[in-house]
């Protein structure tokens, strides 16, 4: 879990005076003005969509609750994502896994059918992690978190390859052989981390050897891999044992942050900083795919299960308006480098360090624990938005698209990364007010639009817009929100439209929209057919 950051510079015009600013814009030095200028017959391609691919979650015993439940309801509706991922599957509250007086194994999928039936219903598939160990089967008794998943190496590896089979061919006989094809089978979370894995790298080998053995001798179709990895580690490592050891692997997992310090801290104790390397989270993405590309198996599905600004469920930055902008910002930069970035998490019904006690926490969440939108989850929001195909487009810190029905969107965003450095941790910094600069004005232009009537919709997304912190931090922070307090904060932050304008493209099928743009503003312009 770790990594570097992001900032792009550029040169402001500003007062006539030149200025430099770090942001996600293009180099401007002849103007303050950024414009964007994309054709609507100039088509680029089909929309990479791999960012809605799949989302994370905290544990699966957890999917079991009623709000966890109406919450990923509520953001598949509005972002859409495909897939899944969690921790603690086989962990001891899911029930999986026990040994009768004589040391014969029996298996319980209750709650597993319970939770996977529910995914179904919603239409999310499973990314299936492969952990933690059953304490049944456990060598030892090292537990990561609150809820105490067991980290532990099998005490009997052909009793783990058994239990992964059993499993598979229960998911097959509920679910259908062409279903679970469609799914992911990923082989622990961050082996290369003692707090996640008290063994060795040989011995992880192992474990994968054993899982990836028993699910293919089920299907050999069942797409399986690893090594889920903090900090982008051993993925070279992972394809060269597969390859001497004539093991399949179906794609590779690992995992980056964007903060330079430790790996793992569920309490936030440490304090953490925002790198101000350019290119964190994205250039480990980049390299992952060149490490890849050069191997013995350069073709290799290239997934990133867990990804975030920072580690630790206890920093504000994810509660932060700026954390919308990094999210797009980091996305742009990856391309088709990553076949899915998995967002950590979807919902702050999160319980790594124990259940939290207060609203806003700076947990993992694009939602907060009763559900109010933060910035984070418009990012995902305004990207589901965009149409299908994407339109010839050289700004760096932008989307045009348009979809089937003749409507036009462009996101649009600055990244600036206001954080001062090591003299301040984000757990101090981004609790604060923190009023966006401006960054001048920035102009779309359209051409070949349709002639015809429009509704020009305009979204946003910054500083006090839909930026649910800023109005708890105008309630003094208070430690819980009553259930009107809740409502109101839900309604502040509702990301509807700021501005609604009826718009006439005439037979030169031009349009231009030119706005104020702030540090760490997000804009969705959608230009709809009427």
């Amino acid at each position: 879990m770790k990594t570097r950051f992001l900032t792009l510079a550029f040169l402001l015009g500003v007062f006539g005076q030149i200025a430099s600013s770090q942001t996600s814009s293009i180099n401007n030095t002849a103007s303050q003005e950024r414009v964007i200028s994309v054709n609507y017959n100039k088509v680029k391609g089909p929309l990479n969509t791999m960012f809605k691919d799949c989302i994370g979650a905290g544990r699966a015993n957890e999917g079991l609750r009623a709000d966890w439940q109406q919450q990923l309801t509520y953001v598949k509706k509005e972002c859409d994502f495909k897939y899944i991922r969690m921790h603690g599957l086989l962990t001891d509250d899911m029930a999986v896994y026990r040994e009768d007086k004589n040391g014969k194994p029996e298996y319980n999928y209750q709650y597993i059918d319970a939770l996977f039936d529910y995914l179904q219903s919603v239409g999310i598939k499973p990314f299936v992690e492969l952990g933690f160990m059953p304490s049944a089967l456990a060598s030892g008794s090292k537990t990561i978190f609150w809820w105490r998943g067991n980290v532990t190496p099998p005490k009997d590896y052909d009793k783990w390859g058994e239990l992964i089979r059993n499993l598979t061919v229960h998911f097959t006989e509920r679910y259908g052989v062409e279903e679970v094809k469609t799914w992911y089978f990923e082989v622990w979370n961050e082996p290369n981390l003692d707090g996640f894995w008290a063994g060795t790298q040989e011995e992880y080998f192992k474990l994968y050897k054993y899982s990836v053995n028993a699910i293919k001798g089920v299907n050999k179709a069942y797409r399986v891999g690893g090594p889920a990895t903090a900090g982008a580690a051993w993925v070279p490592e992972m394809i060269a044992f597969c390859k001497k050891n004539e093991l399949p692997l179906d794609f590779v997992s690992t995992h980056s942050y964007g903060v330079n310090q430790s790996f793992l801290d569920e309490y936030g104790n440490t304090g953490t900083v925002l790198s101000k390397d350019p290119m964190a989270v994205s250039g480990d993405v980049l390299n992952s795919r060149k490490q890849i590309s050069s191997s013995a198996m350069p073709n290799l599905e290239l997934h990133y299960t867990e990804w975030s600004s920072s580690y630790t469920p206890s920093d504000p930055i994810h509660d932060s308006y700026h954390e919308a902008a990094y999210i797009l910002q980091k996305i742009k930069q990856v391309g088709n480098a990553a076949t899915s970035m998995s967002y950590w998490v979807f919902t702050d019904i999160f319980e790594e360090s124990a259940p939290r006690f207060t609203p806003f926490h700076g947990g993992f969440g694009l939602l907060n624990t009763q559900g109010i939108n933060k910035p984070a989850f418009y990012a995902y929001k305004f990207m589901n938005k965009l149409g299908n195909t994407e339109l010839t487009n050289t700004d760096a810190a932008s989307w045009a698209c348009k979809n089937a029905k003749g409507n036009v969107q462009v996101l649009m965003w600055d990244f600036t990364n206001t954080h001062p450095g090591d003299s301040v941790n984000n757990q101090t910094y981004y609790i604060r007010d923190l009023p966006a600069k401006s960054k001048g004005k920035v102009k779309v232009n359209m051409a070949g639009i349709p002639a015809g009537n429009y509704m020009l919709e305009v979204y946003k997304v910054g500083y006090r817009v839909n930026d649910a912190y800023a109005t708890y931090l105008a309630m003094n922070r208070p430690n819980q929100l009553s259930k009107q307090q809740v409502e109101l904060i839900k309604k502040q932050n509702d990301g509807s439209a700021i501005a609604k304008t009826k718009v006439t493209v005439k037979s030169n099928g031009v349009f231009s929209k030119e706005m104020d743009i702030r540090e760490n503003d997000v804009f969705l312009l959608n230009l709809v057919k009427q």
